[in-house]
């Protein structure tokens, strides 16, 4: 079932002062909306092993899926707990070289970008040019409490060389399936994060859609930038989560300020929550439209994300300039960043030998060995992320 939190909503609500009515209204159809629509549940597969077509069809109709419990409470709770440990080695805020115990924070000698933070209730790339100005308004950004911290941590990248939890997690044989099931047996890699959307700080994400490359591609499809999927490890809701308009991947690249006019206001009418319970992973088309507003309600998110990308969409492309130190994506490239996945399967395998692990064709013949300093081989491995 799930959970509707009314209190949340009433919060967000108030926070924006004489559109609360028009917010509480906007929020509660999102969510009654987003639970009716006919594309959750368990992973399912046909006779043959392969992905059940009801759950093809429906990702390519609204351009996401929600798998139900993919990830149990045991793995939940070794996320969690790595999750703690890790904020505890952050720095004390931007700029710092120090955590609060006074030792050398997390990330603080890799040369790829990880840590960033942001002001509370902040819309950080609304209207701006970062990230290739793909995020062309700006949201309603919320008074935060007069207590609340300067910044507050908005995303960390590539956390699979902080996390053995994350690794294992990453290698998930359900996972790792389904980039194969939509991208094929030699998909790629992309991009990984955690976001965070601590209650009272988390900051909005203005409406945009993550591709930038291929929109004037001859070979354009609703698949051609890849997608995300995201490990829900508290739950979604209509106030704190992620909201998309179902269909806008198959759309191209859209002029989304006008849509914004036309809407009247930030609260695009067609837009649903992603409403996902702890261990719910979203598949999500990169393509979509999608946003979320700041998080005033009472419930964090902590969503763990892992980039895919058709083998097709990467190779001997130029990327979009974000993340990777390479202009063009040739196969050396892809293989170097694709044995992240290999580290990460022999990970899992130890931690759950019973499981039968997933088989990445393309590192077919290299073996892999893992014991705890072995995160230390993929130290700084984002500078190779796929971006485009």
């Amino acid at each position: 079932m799930i959970k509707y939190f009314p209190e949340s909503i009433e919060a967000c609500a108030a926070s924006y002062g004489a559109a609360a009515d028009e917010m509480r209204i906007y929020l509660t159809d999102g969510h009654h909306r987003a639970a009716a629509l006919p594309n959750r549940g368990v992973l399912r597969r046909s006779a043959d092993g392969s992905l059940d077509e009801k759950i093809r069809a429906a990702y390519s109709e609204y351009g996401f899926y929600i798998f139900e419990g993919l990830y149990g409470t045991a793995e939940l709770e070794d996320l969690e707990q790595d999750l703690n440990n890790m904020r505890k080695k952050f720095p004390v805020g931007p700029g710092s070289s120090l955590n609060l115990q006074g030792e050398p924070a997390l990330g603080v000698d890799c040369k790829a970008p990880n840590l960033q933070w942001v002001k509370p209730l902040s819309d950080p790339l609304g209207g701006t040019g970062l990230l290739n100005g793909r995020h062309q308004v700006k949201l309603f950004e919320p008074k935060a409490a007069d207590d609340a911290p300067e910044y507050s941590p908005f995303v960390l990248m590539g956390h699979l060389q902080f996390s053995e939890a994350c690794l294992r997690a990453y290698a998930h044989p359900d996972l790792l399936s389904l980039c194969e099931a939509f991208n094929g047996e030699d998909f790629t890699p992309f991009h990984d994060v955690i976001f965070f959307k601590d209650p009272g700080l988390g900051a909005a994400v203005s409406w945009h859609q993550d591709g930038d490359t291929h929109w004037d591609n001859p070979l354009f499809d609703e698949n051609i930038h890849g997608f995300n999927l995201m490990l829900q490890l508290y739950g979604s809701t209509a106030v704190n989560g992620v909201w998309v308009v179902p269909g806008t991947h198959k759309l191209g690249r859209l002029d989304i300020k006008q849509m914004i006019a036309d809407a009247g206001s930030e609260r695009l009418p067609d837009a649903m929550p992603l409403l996902c319970n702890p261990g719910d992973v979203v598949i999500c088309n990169r393509q979509l439209v999608h946003g979320s507003f700041a998080n005033t309600g009472f419930e964090p998110r902590i969503t763990v994300n892992f980039g895919c990308h058709r083998r097709s969409s990467v190779l001997n492309v130029k990327g979009a300039g974000m993340h990777s130190e390479a202009a063009v994506y040739d196969s050396a490239f892809i293989h170097e960043r694709s044995k992240v996945l290999g580290l990460a399967i022999e990970a899992r395998k130890q931690r759950y030998p019973q499981e039968q692990a997933y088989i990445y064709k393309p590192l077919a013949g290299e073996s892999y060995t893992w014991n705890p300093e072995s995160l230390q081989s993929i130290k700084d491995y984002n500078l190779r992320d796929l971006s485009i």
